[in-house]
């Protein structure tokens, strides 16, 4: 298995429109851009499968400083890609905003190549080669724990943990076909156990086997499900879980002591946007300073920027044990992955 040293998800909901803006784009405005000659609007429509509690503060944000006003249309990652694919040639997205990098990477034909007013503040792991994309956070996976459930001498600390007996049927875990977490978590397994003589493929097939058939449809069912008390365990990712740890709820996570990964969530611009240079502005905005800020401090996650420190009360990233993951490989190799996923579901 190829390796490359570093940190770079799917996920699927039913889509929801949600109206962030005013008016809808006109194409009988035209102007100049700092870019060259373009229409000019007073719009935006962003595709994103964030959470609201992320994506409204900062929308709002952005119309107030800037004026444009942003459509917002809500789905899961694959099915937000899915619709960029159906309507390249004639687009009605101008960002996508979320998602994993290494599913926008896969995707990479339908985004225009763009370099943010903030490159420099940003290293190279988080940003495409070829610059179709860069990441807005970077986020590490974990094991989430209910401490009303699991005393803390039982709570797992490693992926070959989740394989006692004790947690048969007892995982919170994501359908990886409907969520692009729980792909970059079993690339991750396979990364973690790539020397067991077959690829990590053994470790996953033991993995799906302990979770007893029971598979979540969406990824917020995971981190909701160990608060709620419905699962005592589950895998899900850091910031996600931390926003219960700091909302007092009775939870805790762990770092995989084989190695984790913190693959970067994405922000790209859609090939043919009608509002390229609003489009611009806005990938500019999210790598910016003051935003960054406000995801460490406001959403707990870690930035992508040099120059922003990480949320208070998480373990320093030099601290984590992580795998090599290699983007590349897991982007060029995701359908073939997820058909053995699939067959090993099968013939269980």
């Amino acid at each position: 298995m190829k390796k490359a040293g570093q940190f770079f998800m799917i996920a699927s909901f039913s889509a929801i429109l949600v109206a962030c803006g005013g008016e809808d784009s006109s194409d009988s405005e035209e102007g100049n851009s700092d870019g060259g000659a373009q229409e000019e609007t007073s719009s935006l429509t962003v595709y994103s499968p964030h959470q609201t509690e992320i994506i409204n503060p900062i929308v709002n944000e952005f119309q107030d400083q800037t004026g444009i006003s942003v459509d917002l249309i809500t789905a899961g990652t694959g099915e937000l890609l899915n619709r960029v694919e159906a309507e390249s040639g004639n687009p009605l997205g101008d960002v996508f905003w979320g998602g994993g990098a290494e599913s926008l990477e896969a995707y990479s034909e339908y985004f225009t190549p763009y370099v943010t007013s903030e490159d420099e503040h940003i290293p190279e792991e988080f940003k495409s080669p070829t610059d179709s994309w860069t990441g807005f956070s970077a986020l590490p996976m974990v094991i989430m724990y209910n401490e009303s459930m699991v005393d803390e001498a039982d709570v797992p600390t490693s992926w070959e943990d989740l394989l006692d007996p004790k947690w048969e049927g007892q995982i919170a875990y994501a359908d990886p076909s409907s969520s692009g977490s729980s792909y970059t978590q079993v690339v991750t397994m396979l990364f973690a156990f790539e020397d067991d003589g077959n690829d990590g493929w053994n470790y996953v097939e033991d993995f799906i086997e302990q979770l007893d058939g029971n598979t979540l449809s969406g990824s917020s069912m995971v981190y909701q499900g160990v608060s709620d008390g419905e699962f005592p365990i589950g895998v899900t990712l850091e910031e996600a879980a931390y926003r219960y740890i700091v909302g007092d709820a009775p939870v805790g996570i762990s770092y995989p002591s084989e190695g984790t990964s913190a693959v970067p969530d994405g922000m790209a611009i859609i090939e043919g946007a009608n509002n390229q240079a609003n489009a611009e502005a806005f990938l500019d905005f999210l790598a910016g300073e003051e935003v960054q800020e406000m995801a460490t401090r406001e959403f707990n996650r870690r930035t992508v920027r040099d120059d922003v420190d990480p949320p208070e009360g998480l373990a320093p990233s030099e601290e984590i044990p992580m795998v090599d993951y290699d983007l590349s490989w897991s982007a060029e190799n995701q359908d073939e992955i997820m058909e053995r996923i699939r067959r090993i579901i099968i013939e269980r």
